[in-house]
C-alpha cells in the first residue's frame, strides 16, 4: 500500500538521522528489508555508540519525542510494531515489522 511504503520509508529515513544526529562519522550502518509472506520486516542496524538505558523514556519525558513518534508511531499507525535494541557501546537496532 502507497501509504505503508510512505510511512516505512519516513521512520527508516528518522532512524537514519539520529545515526547522523548522535553517531560519529564513522559509523557504519546496515539496512534490512526482508519479505516474509505475510509481514515485511525493515531493520536498521549501526555500529554506534548505542544508547544508555532508560534514554529514550527519559527523552520521551522531556518531550523529545523523535523516536517515540517518528518510529513507533508511524509503525504503529500502519498496524505493525518496532523493537530497538540497544546498549552502551553496543549499537542500535530498530526493526520494524509491518503486515503486507
Amino acid at each position: 500500500a502507497p501509504r505503508a511504503a510512505r510511512e516505512i520509508d519516513a521512520a527508516v529515513r528518522e532512524a537514519l538521522g539520529n545515526v547522523d544526529r548522535h553517531c560519529p562519522p564513522e559509523t557504519r550502518v546496515w539496512l534490512l528489508l526482508e519479505d516474509e509472506g505475510e509481514t515485511v520486516t525493515v531493520t536498521v542496524r549501526d555500529d554506534g555508540p548505542g544508547i544508555a538505558p532508560d534514554r529514550l523514556d527519559e527523552a520521551a519525558a522531556e518531550g523529545r519525542l523523535g523516536i517515540a513518534q517518528s518510529i513507533r508511531g508511524r509503525i504503529a499507525d500502519i498496524g505493525g510494531t518496532t523493537e530497538i535494541t540497544t546498549a552502551p557501546g553496543q549499537g542500535t537496532e530498530f526493526e520494524m515489522r509491518v503486515p503486507r
